[in-house]
């Protein structure tokens, strides 16, 4: 029987389980240093906060992702995550006790020993879980290797990296049986093999290098279906060009065909839906505050530059799929007519992205305030990234996202590197990671690749929201803003 790898949150449920615990034996203890040695699940006052503890625990372990890498965090790292965690609970149980108004049962200085408890408690036993867990990813598995000669040395040599597989015996698929042994291990012939015959020995399962060429041999179709039959696990070694860099990777159908299917990240169904009902429910939001700020500046649009309210743009959408962006109008009709001679003033040496100071193309940009800066109805619509507002519909159709990557235009798109052209593995959004770092003071296109790389590479629901609540900050204080 093949065990199905568990994935997401269930990948940690014993780290889970064990901060679950941690935390309640400690708050138990503490009850016992101010209350005596008595069964605290008795007083509801007790139980009550245990519950809310646990809340503010799941509530932490679902948007904070805090167990991504933990078998790999060092002593250090890992007192300082366990200290985060902790700070993060009780701020939210706080929390929770001051709005529903009851501080009155909350000790602080009983909370503070629970912490106390908890750090040490969830420490220890985090470090002692984790060598339990890599000791047992480190036993080497039992398999027979199948393959043909010519494969025989490559594929001994990947298998046993590490000391990842005890081979037990070999077989060939070719006919010919010239050798009896390889470094110690009998060798067989496939040929008029039957599968008991074959599995002498337990052995966690079979590993089938096929040839690199795509020859097929009917005993090993043959050989497949008898093993499967007698309950035993077949692996096809389905590998990538050596070298590589792939972090996620699975095997899938496309019509007949099993695939391997590589890719930067892969993320669950499910995440994926809860991220578009995030958008669903944040773009309905957006559509009506579009309507109000409709009202106020569609007339001043109109009697500064008469024409269309909105400005509606080809851009560049996920997987390169072109689609139809929509913002508030800020420029003059003419302004992509202009574009070119400014193109020597723009701040992005690479070109690959249009920005410059003080650009004369935005409506009523030749009234000035007492800095010499301009101050009409377009700037002030960029200078609160008002003029975005009207993207939530393109939200709403499912062309853009809350949180992305800015889209671009077809003529820079056609002028990326196959490197830049990462960030429309997701889809474009009207906010995202470097909005938030700079916004329009970051010029460096490498560096805005390189951080939509990391926001793809690191992506999840709480960094979502993280991003969309500093966007609300970073436009408040028009930090960045241009």
């Amino acid at each position: 029987m093949l065990k199905k790898s568990a994935t997401g949150l269930m990948k940690h449920a014993d780290f889970i389980l064990l901060d679950l615990i941690c935390m309640q034996v400690s708050f138990i203890i503490a009850y016992w240093i101010f209350h005596g040695l008595d069964n605290p699940y008795t007083d509801e006052a007790f139980q009550y906060q245990a519950a809310v503890l646990i809340a503010a625990q799941l509530v932490v372990i679902v948007f904070r992702g805090r167990y991504s890498g933990i078998l790999r965090r060092g002593r250090i790292d890992e007192a300082l995550a366990v200290v985060k965690y902790m700070v993060t609970v009780l701020l939210i149980a706080l929390a929770y006790f001051f709005v529903v108004h009851k501080t009155g049962i909350v000790s602080r200085l009983q909370y503070g020993f629970t912490a106390t408890f908890f750090v040490i408690f969830d420490w220890i036993f985090r470090y002692l879980n984790k060598k339990r867990v890599n000791s047992q990813n480190h036993k080497p598995r039992s398999v027979v290797l199948i393959t043909i000669k010519k494969m025989l040395p490559q594929a001994m040599e990947k298998l046993t990296a590490n000391d990842a597989c005890v081979v037990e015996s070999i077989f060939l698929l070719d006919r010919k049986k010239d050798i009896s042994e390889y470094k110690g291990i009998p060798v067989h012939s496939l040929s008029g093999k039957k599968t008991k015959e074959l599995v002498q020995h337990w052995v966690d399962e079979a590993v089938v290098v096929p040839p690199e060429n795509g020859e097929t041999y009917k005993e090993l179709t043959d050989l497949t279906e008898q093993l499967v039959n007698a309950g035993i696990v077949v692996s096809y070694v389905v590998d990538l060009p050596d070298g590589g860099n792939w972090t996620a990777a699975q095997v899938s159908n496309i019509g007949s065909c099993r695939v391997f299917t590589t890719s930067l990240r892969t993320v669950s169904i499910w995440d994926m839906a809860l991220k578009r009902l995030i958008d669903i429910i944040g773009s309905l939001v957006g559509i009506l505050l579009t309507g109000i700020i409709y009202v106020f500046v569609a007339p001043i649009i109109y009697l500064k530059s008469p024409g269309s309210i909105f400005f509606t743009q080809e851009r560049i959408g996920q997987n390169g799929k072109p689609f139809m962006m929509h913002k508030f109008r800020t420029m003059y009709p003419d302004a992509e007519d202009r574009k070119p001679a400014l193109m020597k003033q723009n701040k992005v040496e690479s070109g690959m992205m249009f920005k410059m100071d003080d650009d004369p193309r935005i409506i009523g940009c030749e009234h000035k305030n007492r800095k010499g800066k301009p101050c009409g109805i377009g700037n002030i619509l960029r200078a609160f990234s008002l003029d975005e507002f009207p993207q939530f519909l393109d939200v709403l159709r499912g062309d853009m996202s809350l949180v992305g990557w800015r889209p671009c235009t077809m003529e820079e798109w056609e002028n990326y590197d196959m490197e830049h052209r990462i960030r429309a593995s997701m889809k474009p959004g009207i906010t995202g990671i470097w909005q938030v770092s700079g916004r329009s003071d970051q010029t460096d296109f490498n560096e805005v690749v390189r951080m939509d790389r990391e926001y793809i590479e690191n992506w999840s629901i709480g960094l979502d929201l993280r991003i969309i609540l500093k966007t609300m900050w970073v436009v408040v204080t028009r930090k960045g803003a241009a």
